[in-house]
């Protein structure tokens, strides 16, 4: 179980990275610029984002996380498994669940406007501000799961 919650850790701190780029980068750089160009760099990003580079530790990461949660329940009492438990759920809540739940549903109704439309413009508006502050929420639970994997480690 050490070897994977090595991994677990690594992973999870790597998609901690990603979504806090977002946040504190690439959502403000699109922000900062007209409706149209951002609405169509987010698009283009939206496309490019699902490849196996992201998709591969990101979905398997869920599963890692949905697997070691499990064992750390079942050997609750054995050092470090609460920590196993808690990277877990916060990964696969936190992180893939926030995700699937609050920005894919967004992401998808940003892919079927036209950037340069008044239901474009009205739509990035809200986009930015919610998008982000999920986003914010999945990169803290990545890191949180990150820290947890690791803190398992310590014994």
């Amino acid at each position: 179980m050490d070897a994977a919650s090595f991994v677990a850790a690594l992973g999870c701190g790597l998609i901690a990275g990603v979504f806090f780029g977002f946040s504190v980068c690439v959502m403000r750089a699109l922000a900062a610029q007209p409706p149209t160009q951002g609405i169509a760099a987010m698009q283009s990003i939206n496309v490019v984002i699902l490849n196996r580079w992201f998709l591969t530790p990101f979905v398997g990461l869920a599963a890692l996380g949905t697997v070691l949660a499990a064992v750390g329940l079942l050997r609750w009492s054995e050092p470090g498994a609460p920590f196993i438990v808690a990277g877990g759920l916060s990964y696969v809540f936190g992180s893939f669940g926030v995700t699937m739940r609050f920005n894919v549903p967004r992401n998808n109704a940003l892919a079927a406007i036209k950037p340069d439309s008044a239901e474009g413009a009205r739509l990035w508006a809200g986009y930015l501000d919610v998008w982000t502050k999920w986003n914010h929420v999945r990169a803290i639970a990545s890191l949180l799961a990150a820290a947890a994997f690791t803190a398992a480690l310590v014994k």
